[in-house]
């Protein structure tokens, strides 16, 4: 009997895609984090010379929470983007949708295995930056990184998703990709502080929703951010991040609820 919640449904959804990127863990866990530790030894060489110093920590402490949860936004987006489009694709997606599951719980399963996979990449990566000269990951604030790093993953699963249902090939997926989440989350801070951008584009950069996920996980390890000069424009930030993935989470409730591009 299934009464408010399919719990052993849910689950089964949630393992069913855990184990599916964990399967070829070397492509999809340890193989992004070596290539963001390349980026983090390339602009530590490049710009992290003479002992340069942003926010009052080395270069190399400064950018390193940065490009965590950068890897941890991409991972989980390249995740909630894969299933829905493979299954259309590949004809199975009656699979996902056949179940006794709602579209909440369906939402949830997709969405909770998204932000693991980016979880354990962002895991992989902190642990082995920890190990390269310069950087510290000395965490001062832990209820920041944790909350911005959860919500950054859920902003991308959410986004990841609803490019599944709307993609109808590859291509769709990674124009999205290639045109708006790394370029969002390149020019978002993660290299720089944005005072030193000029004010047009500072307003820019605050309308960035990758801004405040970058900025306040950073926070969380060297206690500084550019989001403003009081812990208080932090804890503005990470309610303003909650309210849109909350609005974000709604939205991709209702396109799964109408069918749309999913359902003939």
């Amino acid at each position: 009997m299934i009464h408010r919640v399919n719990w052993i449904g849910l689950q089964t959804l949630y393992m069913k895609e855990v184990r599916r990127f964990f399967k070829v863990q070397t492509q999809t866990i340890w193989a992004p984090a070596i290539t963001t530790l390349l980026q983090l030894v390339i602009f530590t060489l490049a710009l992290g010379r003479g002992g340069r110093l942003v926010l009052g920590v080395p270069f190399a402490t400064f950018v390193a929470p940065g490009l965590i949860v950068m890897a941890v936004m991409q991972n989980a987006f390249q995740n909630s983007s894969f299933a829905f489009l493979s299954g259309k694709m590949q004809g199975t997606i009656v699979d996902y949708l056949m179940p006794p599951l709602s579209e909440a719980e369906l939402m949830l399963g997709m969405v909770s295995a998204a932000v693991t996979r980016g979880t354990l990449v962002g895991c992989a990566l902190a642990l082995i930056m920890s190990f390269w000269p310069g950087v510290s990951l000395a965490v001062a604030h832990p209820w920041a990184v944790v909350w911005f790093g959860l919500m950054g993953a859920a902003f991308l699963s959410f986004f990841g998703l609803l490019s599944s249902i709307w993609a109808e090939k590859f291509d769709h997926s990674a124009a999205i990709t290639n045109f708006f989440v790394t370029p969002l989350t390149m020019l978002s801070g993660t290299f720089y502080v944005i005072s030193n951008l000029a004010p047009a584009f500072q307003m820019v950069s605050r309308a960035n929703p990758f801004f405040y996920v970058i900025s306040g996980f950073r926070f969380g390890f060297i206690g500084q951010s550019d989001i403003g000069g009081t812990n208080a424009a932090v804890l503005h930030g990470a309610i303003g991040l909650g309210v849109f993935n909350a609005a974000l989470g709604a939205v991709t409730y209702f396109v799964l609820r109408s069918g749309w591009r999913l359902k003939s």
